[in-house]
């Protein structure tokens, strides 16, 4: 098991190596031509890592930058712009001043300036400015409830951009007459740009119906004041953005086969658009884990078997932990007692959920590690304390921060 231990960690390193966004947004700046002053908002996980790479490329051509990103994101001062940390999922009092700052900066442009918006995931809580009649309480409420019910990114993106003056295209409306170029990392299945970071530069695709629809399926209940705003139509059309999307949870697989296939394993990537409960995931996945291991199975070892995606939580208990970390330790039961083979998932911006942990990773005793400590894994499940659970079994798996952000990846690895 020492060795696929150390190769898991080669994966994960590598991978998220190869998903770093600075030659991507280098690439994306060169095919760019910009006519006049240059002004920058850069907002999400990886605004930190976007905004560095878009001075290195322009320099003094920036004139102004506001970069908007999680705390502890940050990697140090950046010339000439100003580094806003804040919360993540919920949106606190940072949000909305570093928010406010970029508006004052979008305000202020004219038709021979032009606004450079870096987007990465994350830019949902981190970007926001609450229409007029709500406060942030309401908009941390509406979030904690969208977050506990089930709904997918797209579902709850689709909600709460009603209750923003900058998502659903807002923002750009706010810049013009000057253009926005838009250069963005996917964190979205799909890679809905009216959904990636709740769409501050993009026409909204939904409309009030759909909105009724997430609603009324997850029995969500809200004020007055809330439910007008989801009435309410958002724009549909904007004619001064142009957009350009650099990263996806599609490269994050193929980069993860590729590093598999340099270590000796055969690579095999199931799907990119994983969208279902983390635990049922992780089931789905000890059941491959075990067909395989039972050698009547299309994939032979050595194998690594790829999926990415961003699975939800239905938040039950009260504990500790992320998607990615209830995937792993939901897979654990499955492969219990399977030699030579181990499940890791995690996400590639480093944190998953409110915690300092990426994800996790199980193997075959990861259940009798748990029985040792007087510990049962269907109880930690059921409590969502993924997290505690998984560092009595030795199965976090930290990176800290990595500046990148394009979903999750989980692997059977097996030799």
């Amino acid at each position: 098991m020492e060795k696929l231990y150390k190769d898991a960690k080669i994966l994960i390193d590598r991978v998220i190596e190869a998903n770093m966004p600075q030659q991507a947004v280098r690439n994306a700046l060169k095919n760019h031509n910009f006519a006049g002053n240059i002004y920058l908002a850069a907002i999400g996980k990886a605004a930190w890592t976007m905004a560095h790479s878009a001075l290195e490329e322009l320099g003094s051509r920036i004139k102004r930058g506001i970069v908007i990103t999680k705390y502890g994101h940050s990697m140090g001062h950046i010339p000439g712009m100003e580094i806003i940390e804040a919360a993540h999922p919920l949106s606190d009092e940072n949000t909305i001043a570093g928010t406010k700052k970029a508006v004052e900066m979008a305000q202020s442009l004219g038709p021979e300036d032009e606004l450079l918006f870096l987007i990465s995931g994350g830019g949902s809580a981190l970007f926001e400015d609450p229409l007029p009649g709500l406060t942030l309480a309401d908009i941390v409420d509406v979030n904690q409830k969208l977050l506990a019910c089930g709904a997918d990114i797209v579902e709850i993106n689709m909600i709460r951009k009603r209750l923003s003056s900058v998502k659903a295209g807002r923002f750009a409306q706010i810049c013009a007459p000057a253009k926005v170029f838009t250069v963005v990392l996917s964190d979205v299945l799909g890679d809905r740009l009216d959904s990636i970071s709740s769409g501050p530069a993009a026409p909204d695709m939904s409309t009030v119906a759909d909105v009724a629809a997430v609603t009324q399926k997850y029995n969500l209940n809200f004020s007055d004041t809330v439910k007008g705003y989801l009435s309410k139509e958002t724009p549909k059309s904007l004619d001064n953005v142009e957009s350009i999307i650099t990263g996806s949870v599609r490269i994050l697989c193929t980069s993860a086969a590729d590093v598999a296939a340099e270590l000796g394993y055969t690579p095999h990537v199931l799907c990119s658009e994983m969208n279902c409960e983390a635990r049922e995931a992780g089931r789905l996945i000890s059941s491959i884990a075990k067909q395989i291991n039972g050698g009547d199975y299309m994939f032979k070892r050595p194998c690594a078997i790829i999926l990415g995606g961003e699975t939800v939580v239905t938040l039950k208990g009260k504990g500790k932990g992320g998607r990615n970390q209830e995937l792993a330790l939901a897979a654990a039961e499955g492969i219990a007692g399977i030699e030579e083979l181990l499940v890791f998932s995690v996400g590639s911006d480093g944190t998953d959920g409110p915690t300092d942990a990426a994800g996790g990773i199980v193997d075959g005793a990861t259940v009798q590690r748990l029985k040792e400590k007087g510990l049962k894994l269907r109880d930690i499940l059921d409590n969502n304390d993924a997290y505690n659970g998984l560092a009595v079994a030795g199965g976090l798996v930290k990176t800290g921060p990595t500046g990148t952000n394009v979903n999750d990846v989980a692997v059977i690895l097996c030799r």
